[in-house]
C-alpha cells in the first residue's frame, strides 16, 4: 500500500501490519510558533493544531468556538430566504404544514429540530419517515400520495428529496407544495419546488458544504425566526431560542460523519455542551436505556451509544422511532421508546455479525480484497438492508478500500445496498453516475457514503462500473493513506493529563482526526482475545512502564495475531481514550495499528 513517497517514514515504518506507513503529521514550523505564542502552549499541542490546517489567527475560534463568531448568514444559503418565506406563508395561512425525514440519526434530528420549533408557535407538525424495507430511501410518488391523503398541502423533506426529482414532481401534480432540506450531493437540475436548499447545491456560495442536514435546518429555523419576527408572530410571547436545541444538531453532525470545522465544529462543540445537561428527554431516557451515566456528553455519546440505537429503529424496527423520541418531551414515552430502540439495536447486531462473516468469507473467497480492483462489491441473497452499511464500513476498515455490500430479496430481484468509501475517493459521485447511465434504479449519496438500488442480474455490470469510474482515484488514495502521527511517547506518559491536555482539540471527525501517538519499542502483556474479535493486553515499555490497551475487531488480522502471541518490540499508533472503570479515573491506550521493525 502506501510506500510513503518522499516523506520520511515515523520510527521508518514503510509498511505496517496492515500495509500502511507512517509518518508524523506534517505542521508548519511559522504556525507552530504563532500558536504557541497568541495561545500560550506547549509545542505538541500548537503542532497538533498546526497539523490541523488551523491558521495563525483562527486559533481561538477552533479551540473556543462561538456562534456569535461562526454562523453564517442564512441568506448566503441559495433559496434559504425562499423556504423560510414560504413556510411562514403556510403557517400563517393554516395549511397543513408535513415533515418527511430520512431514518437515519441526522433525519430523526432534522425532524425534531423542525418539530420542536413549530412548537412554540403551538402548530405540531407531523413526520413520516419512509419504510426502509417496503418505500426505501428518500421521498416517492407513493410517500406523497399518502402525505396527500393525510391533507398536507406543504411537505418539508430533511436529510433527503435533493435527487428526487421525479417523486417531487409527482407531489407538484397532485397539489403539493414541496421545500427540500438537505446536504447529499445533487442531479444537474434541481427538484422542481418550492425551494431546495443545500450547501452542496451547484451554485450555492454559502461555503458550508460540511453541514448534515441537521445544521442546515438549524440555520433554517434562525431564518425562520427572522421572517416570523419580520411578520409579528412573536408579538406577546418569547422568540424561540434555538441554541437549547443545539444538541440534535450536534447529533446530527457527528452521527453522519461530516468534517468538523468552522461552524460545524461551533455547532458541534457546543452542542455537546448543551447535551450534557441531559434535558432531552429522548436522549436522556436513551442514554438510561444503554446503562450509560449521565454526565459531561462527549462525541463517543451521540456516535456509539445513542446513534446506534436512534438508526436501529430505521434499520431493522419501525422507521420513526428515532424521530418521534428526539421530539417529545413525555418523558415516559421516551423511555417507552428508548427501550423498544434499545432491544433493536441487540437485535441489529445480531444480524449484523451474521452478514459480516458471511460477506468476508465471500469476498476473500474471491480475492477482491486483496487485488488491484479500486473496491468491493459483494451481494447476498437476503441479507437485511438495513445493516448493509455497517457491514461496509467493517470491511472498508478491514481492507482499506472502498465496500458496497447488497442485500438482494429473492423473491422480487431486487438487490438493496449500501457503500464506504476511502479518503479520496467519492463513492456518492460515482454512484450518482451509476444512476444517471442507467446502471442503478435508484442511487446517491456523498463522497464517503452511498446508497442504492439495482436488479440482481445487473450487480456485475454495477461492479465493473464502479470500478471503472473510481480506478483513477485509487493510486492516489493508496499513496496518501498513511497513519499520520502526532507526538511519539512513552507508556509512562500516557496519562490522564495528557489525554485532557489534548482533549481541547475535541470534538473530533473528519478534517480533525483524534490524536495518534505512537509507543516504540514495546511489548503486549497478558493478551487476551475477546468476543468480537479484540484483543485486550497491558503495553510495557523498557523501563517496564505499561499502559492498558484495546484493539478493536483484529484477532484474525497480522496486528493481533502479534499482540496475542506476546511479542516484544512493537511499535504502536493508537488514541488516548479516558478509562473510568470501578472510579480508577486513567487512560487506556486504543490501538489503530502495529508495526514490527523485524518484518519492515
Amino acid at each position: 500500500m502506501a510506500d510513503g513517497g518522499n516523506a520520511p517514514a515515523f520510527l521508518d515504518v514503510s509498511r505496517s501490519l496492515s500495509g500502511r506507513a507512517w509518518r508524523q503529521r506534517p505542521a508548519e514550523a511559522g504556525t507552530i510558533r504563532a500558536h504557541m505564542q497568541a495561545l500560550n502552549l506547549d509545542e505538541p499541542m500548537a503542532r497538533a493544531l498546526a497539523a490541523r490546517g488551523v491558521a495563525a489567527d483562527h486559533g481561538e475560534n477552533f479551540l473556543r468556538p462561538t456562534l456569535r463568531a461562526l454562523f453564517p448568514d442564512p441568506s448566503s444559503f441559495m433559496d434559504m430566504d425562499t423556504a423560510a418565506t414560504a413556510i411562514i406563508d403556510a403557517l400563517q395561512a393554516g395549511s397543513s404544514i408535513h415533515v418527511f425525514a430520512d431514518y437515519d440519526v441526522d433525519g430523526a434530528s432534522s425532524a425534531a429540530l423542525l418539530v420542536r420549533w413549530f412548537r412554540t408557535l403551538d402548530a405540531e407538525l407531523p413526520i413520516y419517515v419512509p419504510d426502509r424495507l417496503t418505500e426505501g430511501y428518500g421521498p416517492s410518488a407513493r410517500a406523497f400520495d399518502t402525505l396527500k391523503s393525510r391533507g398536507a398541502d406543504l411537505v418539508i423533506t430533511v436529510d433527503c428529496g435533493a435527487a428526487a426529482n421525479e417523486a417531487v414532481a409527482h407531489a407538484s401534480a397532485i397539489g403539493l407544495n414541496v421545500v427540500v432540506i438537505d446536504h447529499h450531493m445533487m442531479r444537474e437540475e434541481p427538484p422542481a419546488c418550492l425551494a431546495v436548499v443545500n450547501p452542496n447545491r451547484p451554485g450555492c456560495n454559502s461555503g458550508q458544504g460540511n453541514l448534515a442536514a441537521a445544521g442546515v435546518v438549524f440555520v433554517l429555523l434562525a431564518a425562520l425566526n427572522r421572517e416570523a419576527r419580520a411578520r409579528g408572530l412573536f408579538e406577546g410571547k418569547s422568540e424561540p431560542d434555538i441554541r437549547q436545541w443545539l444538541d440534535l444538531a450536534a447529533m446530527g453532525a457527528i452521527c453522519d460523519v461530516t468534517g468538523l470545522t468552522g461552524f460545524n465544529r461551533a455547532l458541534t462543540s457546543l452542542g455537546l455542551k448543551v447535551m450534557s445537561d441531559w434535558k432531552n428527554p429522548g436522549l436522556k431516557a436513551l442514554l438510561a436505556a444503554a446503562g450509560a451515566e449521565p454526565g459531561p456528553a462527549k462525541s463517543n455519546h451521540a456516535g456509539f451509544i445513542l446513534g446506534p440505537r436512534i438508526n436501529a429503529g430505521g434499520r431493522i424496527g419501525k422507521s420513526d422511532l428515532g424521530a418521534r423520541l428526539l421530539s417529545t418531551d413525555d418523558p415516559d414515552e421516551a423511555r417507552m421508546l428508548a427501550q423498544e430502540l434499545d432491544a433493536l439495536n441487540i437485535a441489529r447486531r445480531e444480524v449484523e455479525a451474521q452478514v459480516t462473516e458471511q460477506a468476508v468469507r465471500r469476498v476473500e473467497a474471491t480475492g477482491a480484497h486483496n487485488d488491484e480492483s479500486a473496491m468491493v462489491v459483494i451481494a447476498g441473497e437476503d441479507w437485511h438492508p438495513g445493516v448493509v452499511g455497517i457491514v461496509a464500513g467493517r470491511l472498508r476498515e478491514r481492507w482499506r478500500k472502498p465496500v458496497v455490500v447488497i442485500g438482494v430479496d429473492a423473491i422480487n430481484g431486487l438487490g438493496k445496498g449500501s457503500g464506504r468509501s476511502q479518503p479520496g475517493m467519492n463513492l456518492g459521485r460515482a454512484v450518482q453516475a451509476a444512476w444517471n447511465e442507467g446502471v442503478l434504479i435508484a442511487g446517491g449519496g456523498h463522497a464517503m457514503a452511498a446508497g442504492l438500488t439495482v436488479a440482481a442480474d445487473r450487480i456485475d455490470e454495477l461492479r465493473a462500473f464502479l470500478n471503472d469510474r473510481l480506478s483513477g482515484e485509487r493510486a492516489e488514495a493508496v499513496a496518501q493513506d498513511w497513519v499520520e502521527v502526532d507526538a511519539l511517547i512513552d507508556p509512562s506518559a500516557a496519562t490522564r493529563d495528557l489525554f485532557e491536555a489534548f482533549e481541547q482539540l475535541a470534538p473530533y471527525g473528519p478534517a480533525n482526526p483524534e490524536p495518534l501517538f505512537a509507543l516504540q519499542g514495546v511489548q503486549a502483556r497478558e493478551p487476551a482475545a475477546m468476543n468480537g474479535g479484540h484483543v485486550r493486553c497491558r503495553l510495557v515499555g523498557a523501563d517496564g512502564a505499561s499502559v492498558r490497551a484495546i484493539a478493536w475487531r483484529c484477532a484474525d488480522l497480522p496486528s493481533g495475531k502479534a499482540l496475542l502471541a506476546g511479542q516484544g518490540g512493537l511499535n504502536l499508533v493508537g488514541r488516548l481514550k479516558a478509562d473510568d472503570w470501578n472510579g480508577r479515573r486513567g487512560v487506556q491506550f486504543e490501538i489503530e495499528d502495529v508495526a514490527d521493525p523485524r518484518m519492515a
